[in-house]
Formats: C-alpha cells, sequence, structure tokens
C-alpha cells in the first residue's frame, strides 16, 4: 500500500474533526502531502468518518488523477492541489464547516484578531471571496488571500486551513474554532479590543519560534 505511514496520519487527522464538533456526517476533509512523491493522500468524498480506515484514504497525484484507492476523492481535492501546487511550503491541508467560524464566512467577515491565540494563525483571519465548489477556484482565491494565515473563511462557505503537517492543519482548525467562538461571543457584548500590528507580530513570532518542543 502506497504512502502508508502518511495514510495514518490523514485518517487519524479526519477523525479529528467529528470529535471535536468540526463538522457533522461526511462533509469535511484532511488531506496531506508527501514530501518526496508529491503524492497527495486525502479523505474520499462523502464518506462517514466512523467507517473510514487508512485504507479508504485515496492517492492521487498533482493532477487530481486516481494513483491508489478504489473510493472517488473529495469533491474538494482540486482546491486542495490548487494550494499544494503554489505553496511549496504547505503539506498538511483541512477544509470544515465548523459553526462559529463559518457564521463569520456567512455574513462575509475575517475573523479579527482581538485574542493573543489568534496570532498562532498569523493574526487575522482573512475573508475569502465565493468560489463555487468543485474547482480549483476556491484554491485561487485561497492562494490570493490567505498570505501569511493558517486559516481563511471562505465566504459563504466554510473554513480551510494549512500546515507544514497534516497534524499542524488540523490543529489549526480547531484553534480557529475556538477563537471565533470567543469572538463572536464577546461581539454579543461589545466592540472586542483589538490587537496592534506590533503585539500580533510580535506574538507571531514567539508561536511560530519559541513555542511548544523543538
Amino acid at each position: 500500500m502506497l504512502l502508508e505511514k502518511l495514510r495514518e496520519i490523514v485518517w487519524k487527522c479526519n477523525l479529528e474533526l467529528p470529535k471535536n464538533d468540526l463538522v457533522k456526517m461526511t462533509s469535511g476533509n484532511v488531506s496531506g502531502r508527501d514530501l518526496e512523491t508529491g503524492l497527495v493522500v486525502i479523505k474520499p468524498s462523502g464518506y462517514k468518518f466512523e467507517e473510514l480506515t487508512p485504507a479508504h484514504m485515496v492517492v492521487v497525484d498533482s493532477d487530481g488523477r486516481v494513483v491508489e484507492g478504489n473510493l472517488k476523492p473529495s469533491t474538494d481535492t482540486d482546491t486542495h492541489l490548487f494550494v499544494y501546487r503554489h505553496r511549496l511550503d504547505i503539506f498538511g491541508m483541512v477544509h470544515t464547516h465548523s459553526p462559529y467560524a463559518s457564521s463569520f464566512a456567512a455574513l462575509g467577515q475575517p475573523i479579527p484578531a482581538c485574542l493573543t491565540a489568534s496570532a498562532m494563525l498569523g493574526g487575522e483571519i482573512p475573508l475569502g471571496g465565493y468560489a463555487p465548489i468543485g474547482g480549483a477556484d476556491i484554491g485561487q482565491e485561497i492562494i490570493n488571500k490567505i498570505g501569511r494565515a493558517l486559516a481563511i473563511v471562505m465566504q459563504n462557505h466554510g473554513v480551510f486551513t494549512i500546515g507544514s503537517s497534516p497534524q499542524e492543519a488540523t490543529k489549526m482548525a480547531v484553534e480557529v474554532e475556538e477563537i471565533a467562538k470567543i469572538t463572536h461571543l464577546a461581539m454579543l457584548r461589545g466592540q472586542p479590543i483589538l490587537l496592534t500590528p506590533d503585539q500580533i507580530d510580535y506574538m507571531v513570532n514567539l508561536y511560530r519560534n519559541e513555542y511548544g518542543q523543538r
């Protein structure tokens, strides 16, 4: 079986989505790109998370052709592949419809940086314009708008996160929803205090260069 280790990683990351209430039923997906071959492992389309195994993961090449797997890959595959082709530093990607973050998408609003944890994602979580699902248009919009952030909310759609691995992109998906929830609650009570650009830069550096174990 091709990319056995990456299959298991992507499978485990997919299971984190329903566990953290980021998706319902069959929506959402995680993918991972192999450094050596450039092949991508992604969740199959419309498949229940509780029924998934590593063997169900689909391996595709950079053009979206199935290299190994008996199931159809996610309808978001072209989006993932577009991002991978244009961001060679990215090796993991997640898509969710997590409720609080997606409420910002429905309103056509970015998620403001009013929490120090926002810096984990690069500061303000930007808004991408509307694009139809099932093609590369969403990927193009992500590349155009995401900047240094590790997450983006796509108008009328949901959330995409990126990372140096499937695990990092999955962690960012969880963090986005937590930040969106707290920000939403704060906005119900008043006007959140935004971090200054200097404060964001300081915290971005801390999270990306000092936080955690090395």
